[in-house]
């Protein structure tokens, strides 16, 4: 009765707002947000809508004391910033101990878990404990990098630029620029360095980094805990993961490293409110880009990459749900474009919220009233918007079609692979033999061409995946296209699928080997449907794809000037975007409203076994045994995981989180699945950084695992047994 008279009431007030903007002509638009009405006029940017991700080499010295009534000094800043490390080409990480232990997430790690995995063995599920120094395993072409090094380097990186004519030539300039200065840096630090571009180019920094490449696994979790709650919890908040791997780095003489620069750990993690830094890496956000480019991904990319995505999902369900022996081979991949999926629907959602879209509208129009207002200013940057909107409505025109001829390697049916392999044998073969690749000569000529066709040949798999590869066509390319009029007799769906194999001659080894026998020539000009596709495709997609490339190298050269521009007008008062380089971001412990009802800042351990039996003790929320045995040992009222306001994004993943005494307080592993439209605007209304809490690590890794020798270098910060 009182849901009915809920409903009846929001009709009548629905109705009653509608008929108030069209009786009185009202000319503003309005927008409906979590229930509540909004004129968009009124929407303004945030003085945080670019974020927190501040640079090391600007930090906010001024801002952290007013809003923490803390002012870091020159050494708090170096110390954390050599403490902090990037994992890898992935992930972030630190140094927690004076002899180089290292700390990052279990998800970071999964692949070095699984590299030395032993016959017999099955680390994932069981976990590892290195209990000695003798036992921890080297990770092979692992590696750390530490930042020992900043220059800016924006003077001679925009003078080389500024000597270029086009847009091309700009671009060249800036690649061998870049190029003279890390040879010459290479070679005189013996760092590995590069330059990063900020703020769309304007500013340059070089950063130096001293590779560490014995890198030795100490301690993982089963993966049951330290993914507990598997997909459906992915992005989401209460959480219960212990989503944490221990390594160590080595010195040149095959010991622990002694490191001077590391992270103390918090006796006591924190309370509600307290400031927390999250140092680490994040890999890339899109705040800086205008609102021309954000309704490209908006209206063409986004909902385009969802569609392949959830094509995918649909295919590999189907597999695993028909032939469940085959799940454990697929669920990583299917795990992976689930992922994807829900950061990608995330993303495209806070898109299609006015109100976000509205925020983003206002900084642009105060960027360039900030312009326009300076007669110099405004004649060197003042026509980049329009510029910038231009090649974004040119590269709509031609994107779907560029698209819908390309063919993507990982996602593909494999019946194009083989298609491919029989165009470059025709090729290689049309050559004379001195002329041909290794691979093409001799013996080896056998031996690629019984590579050709798969021995072990999914046809279910490939058949699902061609029948996505149709709807592509048929989406994005459209039913009466040519090429897929050519290739499908202009039908659809299952029907042109089933047209497309009966008109094909490879689909089998026989058919296949009938082929090559016919002679290069009968290959390359075959009226198989694969072979036509990437024949006669190839050439359109090659002129779509340099357009493409041109136009965008353009692009590239407005934003590089606009970066310029966005430097003249707010300096090093917002932060640029997200670069996969070290940054510091501030925030508050905090929890948010969700689902109706509040989410606290903490869960407990209480809330880990709750969750299990709540969930009949199923897959993803099953515990390990090893947690089910200690469940009277564990001190459950523990905090386990917390939420904060930090700023992060994927590659922060392995962030340490510290107080104002650089000491660990958690360890990021996630955001919650208000995060997600991150990517191009900050808020901190719900947006929230999902860490294990370091009272939650210590006692698992005590109480759970006995790892007394782990906990204790952990506590005290240094190798004591």
């Amino acid at each position: 009765m009182r849901l009915n008279n809920m409903i009846k009431l929001m009709k009548i007030n629905f109705s009653t707002i509608v008929f108030a903007v069209v009786l009185f002509g009202c000319l503003s638009i309005i927008a409906q947000t979590n229930n509540t009405w909004t004129n968009l006029d009124d929407v303004k940017a945030g003085k945080y809508d670019t974020g927190k991700m501040w640079t090391f080499e600007y930090p906010p010295l001024q801002y952290f004391e007013n809003e923490y009534n803390f002012n870091p000094t020159k050494e708090w800043l170096d110390n954390v910033r050599m403490a902090a490390l990037r994992f890898a080409n992935y992930c972030s990480a630190s140094f927690v101990s004076a002899d180089g232990l290292v700390m990052t997430n279990h998800h970071c790690g999964r692949q070095s878990i699984v590299q030395v995995t032993k016959e017999g063995e099955d680390l994932m599920n069981n976990g590892f404990f290195a209990k000695t120094l003798e036992d921890e395993r080297p990770v092979p072409g692992l590696y750390v990098d530490q930042l020992v090094l900043i220059k800016d380097v924006t003077s001679k990186v925009q003078e080389a630029i500024d000597k270029g004519n086009t847009s091309e030539e700009k671009s060249n300039l800036k690649e061998k620029i870049f190029n003279n200065i890390t040879e010459k840096e290479d070679k005189e630090s013996g760092l590995k360095t590069s330059i990063t571009t900020l703020f769309n180019g304007g500013k340059y920094s070089l950063y130096g980094y001293k590779r560490y490449t014995d890198v030795r696994l100490v301690f993982a979790p089963e993966e049951k805990i330290a993914y507990f709650g598997g997909d459906p919890d992915n992005f989401t908040y209460p959480r219960y993961d212990l989503d944490c791997s221990f390594f160590r780095v080595y010195d040149e003489n095959g010991k622990p490293l002694k490191t001077e620069h590391y992270f103390h750990w918090s006796p006591n993690g924190t309370v509600p409110g307290e400031p927390v830094f999250v140092v680490g890496n994040p890999g890339s956000t899109n705040r800086l880009k205008t609102v021309a480019q954000l309704e490209y991904f908006r209206d063409i990319q986004y909902p385009r990459t969802l569609d392949l995505l959830n094509g995918l999902m649909d295919v590999y369900s189907q597999i695993m749900k028909k032939h469940p022996e085959r799940v454990a081979k697929l669920q990583n991949r299917y795990f992976s474009f689930s992922n994807s999926q829900k950061a990608y629907t995330g993303m495209l959602a806070g898109l299609r919220d006015p109100i976000l879209m509205q925020k983003k509208i206002d900084f642009e129009n105060n960027f360039k009233k900030a312009i326009l207002s300076d007669a110099e200013l405004s004649k060197l940057f003042g026509s980049l918007w329009d510029k910038i909107k231009n090649t974004r409505k040119e590269i709509s025109k031609i994107s779907n079609e560029n698209y819908g001829l390309r063919l993507i390697s990982l996602t593909q049916s494999q019946y194009f692979n083989v298609a491919q392999a029989l165009i470059d044998l025709a090729n290689e073969l049309k050559l004379p033999e001195d002329k041909r690749s290794e691979e093409y000569k001799g013996e080896e000529l056998n031996k690629t061409i019984a590579s050709i066709f798969p021995k072990h040949f999914d046809y279910e798999m490939n058949n699902m995946l061609l029948l996505n590869q149709i709807k592509t066509w048929h989406n994005y390319l459209g039913k009466n296209y040519p090429l897929y009029t050519k290739m499908t007799d202009g039908k659809s769906g299952v029907d042109a699928m089933n047209y497309i194999l009966e008109q094909s001659s490879i689909t089998d080894s026989a058919k296949v080997a009938d082929l090559i026998n016919d002679g290069p020539d009968d290959i390359l000009t075959s009226d198989d449907p694969f072979i036509h596709f990437i024949v006669h495709s190839k050439l359109k997609n090659d002129e779509l794809s340099d357009k493409i490339k041109k136009i965008t190298d353009e692009e590239n050269s407005y934003e590089e000037l606009l970066g310029r521009a966005l430097f003249h007008v707010y300096g090093t008062s917002i932060p640029p975007d997200a670069t996969f380089t070290l940054r510091l971001a501030d925030g508050v412990v905090d929890g948010f409203p969700y689902n109706g009802t509040q989410a606290p800042p903490y869960t407990t351990m209480y809330g880990a076994f709750d969750r299990y039996n709540s969930f009949g003790k199923n897959d993803p929320w099953e515990l390990p045994k090893s947690w089910l045995d200690a469940e009277h040992q564990l001190k459950l009222e523990t905090p386990f995981n917390f939420v904060s306001t930090n700023d992060i994004i994927g590659g922060n993943s392995g962030s340490p989180v510290i107080n104002k005494n650089a000491q660990v307080v958690g360890l990021a592993f996630d955001g919650n699945i208000q995060s997600l439209p991150g990517n191009f605007i900050f808020t901190t209304e719900q947006n929230r950084t999902v860490s294990v809490d370091s009272r939650g690590l210590v006692e698992a890794i005590g109480a759970v695992y006995k790892a007394a020798r782990l906990s204790d270098e952990l506590k005290n910060g240094k190798i004591t047994q």
